[in-house]
C-alpha cells in the first residue's frame, strides 16, 4: 500500500533541541519523516524544500519547521482531508500561532500568519524565491482551520542573531534587483512605512509591550536591512571609480 504522507523538516543552522524533540513528536503518525540538513547561507530554503520533496515517498507532503508543533486538531483535520479520495483540492495553507517571549501574539501581522505546507506531491511544480519560498503548485488550494503552533521566538538575542542572517539575504536580494541608490530620504521613508504598518495597520500594542517591543524591533530590522543595501551599493560605486581611475592612467 502505497503511503500517504511524508513529513519534511529542515534541520539547517542553529535550533532549539527542546522544540525540536517537540517537534519530531507530533509527527509520529505521518508514514515517514524526512530530515533535510539545509544550510540557507549556501543555498536558499526553495533549493531544500524540493529536496525534501525528491527524497519523500508519500502522496501528500507536510512541511514543518523545527520550531512548529502539529495540534492534535490539526492532524485530525489533516488526516480527513487524505484519507478522502472524493477530495480534489492541491494545497492548503495552514494558520500559525505565533509565540514570542513566551506569549501568543495575534496582531502586528502575526495571525493568521497561513503557509502553503500541506501538498499533493504530484500538484508540486517545485518550490520557489530564496528568502521567503513559496510553492508553485497546480489546481486549487484552500484553507485549513487549524492552526499550527510556531515558537516564532524566545529572546531578543534571538532575534538579533537571525536578523544579522537575513539582512544578509535581503540586501543582497534588493541589490541584484537593482533597487534604486540608498539616501536620507529612502532610510526615512522606509522606517516610517514599517512603523505604521505594524503599529497602526496591524495594531500590535493590543499585544501589550511584548507587541510594542516586537512592531519596534520590525523596524530596526527593515533599516538594518537597507543599510547592508547601502554597504553594498557603495562598494560598487567604490570599485567602478577605482577602475575608470586605473582605465584614465
Amino acid at each position: 500500500m502505497a503511503m500517504k504522507i511524508s513529513a519534511i523538516i529542515l534541520e539547517g543552522g542553529e535550533f532549539d533541541k527542546e522544540l525540536y524533540i517537540k517537534c519530531l513528536g507530533c509527527l509520529t503518525w505521518t508514514d515517514e519523516i524526512i530530515k533535510i540538513n539545509s544550510d540557507a547561507s549556501k543555498k536558499g530554503f526553495a533549493y531544500w524544500r524540493n529536496l525534501g520533496a525528491k527524497k519523500a515517498r508519500g502522496e501528500w507532503l507536510l512541511y514543518v519547521d523545527t520550531d512548529e508543533e502539529v495540534t492534535n486538531s490539526l492532524r485530525k483535520e489533516i488526516e480527513s482531508i487524505i484519507n478522502n479520495s472524493e477530495i480534489k483540492i492541491n494545497g492548503y495553507a495552514i494558520p500559525r500561532r505565533n509565540f514570542i517571549f513566551g506569549k501568543e501574539m495575534k496582531h502586528c501581522g502575526l495571525w493568521p500568519d497561513c503557509v502553503l505546507r500541506l501538498i499533493r506531491k504530484d500538484k508540486l511544480s517545485g518550490w520557489e524565491g530564496e528568502l521567503h519560498e513559496q510553492p508553485k503548485i497546480t489546481g486549487e488550494i484552500r484553507h485549513l482551520k487549524n492552526p499550527l503552533i510556531h515558537h516564532k521566538h524566545k529572546t531578543i538575542t534571538e532575534m538579533v542573531e537571525k536578523t544579522n542572517d537575513w539582512s544578509e539575504i535581503e540586501a543582497r536580494l534588493m541589490f541584484e534587483a537593482h533597487h534604486p541608490d540608498m539616501n536620507i530620504f529612502r532610510f526615512f521613508s522606509a522606517g516610517l512605512r514599517e512603523f505604521w504598518q505594524r503599529m497602526v495597520i496591524q495594531t500590535a500594542f493590543l499585544d501589550g509591550l511584548g507587541g510594542i517591543i516586537y512592531a519596534l524591533y520590525q523596524v530596526f530590522s527593515r533599516l538594518i536591512s537597507y543599510s547592508k543595501l547601502w554597504e553594498l551599493q557603495r562598494k560598487r560605486s567604490f570599485d567602478f571609480a577605482v577602475k575608470n581611475a586605473r582605465s584614465n592612467t
